[in-house]
Order: C-alpha cells, then sequence, then structure tokens
C-alpha cells in the first residue's frame, strides 16, 4: 500500500504552495491566515486589495472544505498553489480538491447561500473553474501586483 504523502509547504516571494492540507474549517482559517501574511510579506498592496485576494481564497478554500467531500465516507484534502509572474506583474491562486462538484443554487436568495463563486469573479480580475470527476479546480488571478 502507498503512504500518502505529508502536507508540503513552500513559501518565498515567488510561490505559496500548501499540498494535502485537511478540508476542514480548522485548516481554512489557518491557511487563510498563512495566505495573508505571506501577502503582506512580499507584496505591496493596499488595505482593501490585500482584503480582496485574501476573501477570495477563503471562499475557494471555504467551499472546498465544505462541499466537495459532503457526500464521502473519509476526509479529503485541499491543494493551494500561489505563483507570482513578475515579468506580468500577475499573481494567480489554483484552490484544488479531489471531491466532488456540487452545482451552486441557480437563486440563493432563498437558502441565503451560493454567492461565494460570484464573490470570487468580483474580487479577482480572472476567475476560472475546471471540474472533472478527478475534482474541481479554481484558478484566480489578479494584475498589477508589485512586489514590496
Amino acid at each position: 500500500m502507498i503512504e500518502s504523502m505529508p502536507p508540503a509547504e513552500v513559501a518565498d516571494s515567488e510561490r505559496f504552495v500548501r499540498l494535502g492540507l485537511d478540508a476542514d474549517a480548522t485548516t481554512v482559517a489557518y491557511t487563510r491566515e498563512e495566505f495573508a501574511q505571506w501577502l503582506k510579506r512580499f507584496f505591496d498592496l493596499d488595505a482593501v486589495r490585500s482584503s480582496d485576494l485574501v476573501l477570495a481564497i477563503n471562499e475557494a478554500l471555504a467551499n472546498a472544505a465544505e462541499f466537495a467531500y459532503l457526500l464521502t465516507e473519509h476526509p479529503g484534502t485541499i491543494d493551494v498553489q500561489a505563483e507570482y509572474h513578475s515579468g506580468e506583474r500577475t499573481l494567480t491562486v489554483d484552490i484544488a480538491d479531489q471531491g466532488r462538484w456540487r452545482t451552486p443554487p441557480a437563486d440563493p436568495a432563498p437558502h441565503n447561500r451560493g454567492r461565494g463563486i460570484p464573490l470570487m469573479e468580483t474580487l479577482s480580475d480572472e476567475a476560472a473553474i475546471d471540474t472533472s470527476s478527478a475534482g474541481t479546480r479554481v484558478r484566480l488571478a489578479w494584475h498589477g501586483v508589485t512586489r514590496s
């Protein structure tokens, strides 16, 4: 039997990587804070833009933790990979799970739910969601990001 790999962590001026995170609320909160600290350390962002990035990432992480493994027997994992492209001054962030995609409600009002995806789209310069039987990947991008 193949043993699972321990979680991997990288954080430098080019990348923020967390692989194999437990898909739960505690891990999401911890990762959100680590990501916020990484942004603060390496990038020149005003408070509003920094909050936008952190909130968008939090939405993607929370959605993966809450919905991707909802009907599975075992808890799953989430991968986060952020990369800074200095030539384009673009920051891209991928949040991936190996769970099952659940279609959001068409009208979120009756459930008071389903606002995460529109929020991610509004808070980022680019947002894409790729779904397959192998899981879901959310890619968010921000342009005009400069290093501190």
